[in-house]
């Protein structure tokens, strides 16, 4: 029997003692991750690895021998220094906020690689909207070459080969719309070893309609984090957060990058919510990243001033210039130029709810995110009031049927709950 032969049987039998809750040796791990990364089990066996992890989860071990096995079976970039970021652990539609931090931070003086997977559960991952304004595929070295020069990127990790197993997991979970959270720490985790991250701040939204529902469950994913960010030698900082609506009021590529640029640019009517929660995050960050760069300054104050002054808006056009995007691009140029329909409401009263599962089915329906112009524009938030009548939202497509279909499809999902 050759060495391939031994290597996937030892991976198939790891998979199945995983199955029986049984744990696995790091030799076994990392069989199941270079298998996986260089496709040789069949997408059956990998659904059954990716159903092992659902239920049980991990042991701590286990969590770390996952995560070094992603990392040495994959590409790595390398950075010198205080290298920063951020990750979500997702589940909301459109919150934008890592487009703003990243050049944020690259303001302030340190390096932030950001690699970025495609959407998952929500009709737009980071990937998907700085695609509407830049190239997001590029190689390790050309990686680390914007970043040295710039100071930041917002790539795609699909074309990159950093935890290549990841990325074949994450083809098998998009049908199903579900992760572990196990399998979430292990993927960002993974990813930001790779990409010589040392200091990260986690987003966990918690939530009824996000990955995760209860604020115990968010502190025990904020302890793996943190837990595994010591075995690494990573300083993490985690934002446990109550989210019930979107930061901002587009939902899909194009209208979340738009949402990004009116931030950017301080507009007026720009969305607060999401500019706050990003400070927030960059804050913290900066702060981390201070410490140990023995600087005396306030992370929260030093983001609002980089936001406010121009110089996050001058970075991120600089990052677009070197990913070979538009960096006169604004808010103004971004033309959506698919079919809509205004969606009213049909009575008078307060919105009380907004159904984020709703709201990310429909976005789907409508196209998104393969049609980067797909998506929806919530004109009423959370505590708003409106008229009978009034619009609620703009439903966008680029394909009349989908539109139809979504309109449709409102009376079964309903996003909006009004209280008379």
């Amino acid at each position: 029997m050759n060495e391939d032969n031994r290597e996937k049987i030892l991976a198939i039998k790891a998979i199945q003692k995983k199955l029986l809750g049984k744990r696995l040796s790091y030799r076994e791990v990392y069989a199941i991750m270079d298998e996986i990364a260089h496709e040789h089990l069949s997408e059956v066996l990998t659904t059954y690895f990716v159903a092992s992890s659902f239920k049980e989860g991990y042991s701590p071990e286990e969590l770390y021998q996952f995560t070094k096995a992603m990392v040495e079976t994959g590409n790595r970039l390398n950075f010198k220094g205080v290298i920063a970021d951020k990750h979500s652990t997702g589940g909301v539609a459109g919150t934008r906020t890592t487009m703003i931090i990243v050049p944020i931070i690259a303001a302030a003086g340190f390096k932030i690689p950001k690699i970025s997977s495609r959407a998952i559960t929500t009709p737009a991952g980071t990937a998907d909207v700085m695609e509407v304004l830049a190239k997001v595929n590029f190689t390790p070295r050309q990686i680390e070459n914007i970043v040295n020069e710039t100071g930041g990127c917002v790539a795609w990790n699909g074309h990159l080969g950093i935890a290549p197993a990841d990325d074949i997991i994450i083809k098998v979970e998009e049908p199903l719309s579900f992760e572990s959270f196990d399998k979430i720490i292990i993927s960002i985790m993974a990813k930001k070893v790779a990409a010589s991250t040392n200091h990260l701040v986690l987003d966990i939204p918690v939530g009824k309609t996000m990955k995760i529902r209860h604020f115990a469950d968010a502190e025990k994913v904020a302890d793996k984090f943190r837990m595994l960010g010591q075995k690494f030698n990573m300083r993490v900082v985690a934002d446990v957060n109550e989210t019930l609506e979107p930061a901002g009021r587009g939902v899909g590529p194009t209208l979340e990058a738009r949402d990004v640029l009116y931030v950017l640019e301080q507009k007026k009517d720009r969305p607060l919510k999401l500019e706050a929660k990003a400070l927030r995050l960059a804050g913290k960050l900066l702060d981390i990243c201070y410490k140990d760069a023995k600087m005396v300054k306030s992370g929260e104050e030093e983001t609002k001033k980089i936001l406010s002054n121009g110089s996050a808006l001058k970075k991120f056009r600089e990052i677009l210039h070197w990913q070979k995007g538009n960096d006169q691009i604004s808010s103004d140029k971004i033309r959506i130029t698919s079919v809509h329909a205004e969606v009213c409401s049909m009575r008078s009263g307060k919105i009380k709810d907004i159904n984020n599962y709703n709201l990310n089915s429909i976005a789907k329906i409508l196209g998104a995110p393969a049609d980067k112009q797909g998506g929806i524009y919530l004109l009423k938030k959370l505590d708003e009031t409106v008229d009978k009548r009034e619009p609620l939202m703009i439903l966008y497509s680029s394909d009349p049927y989908r539109l139809k279909e979504a309109e449709l499809s409102l009376k079964n999902l309903p996003i909006y709950d009004i209280e008379s």
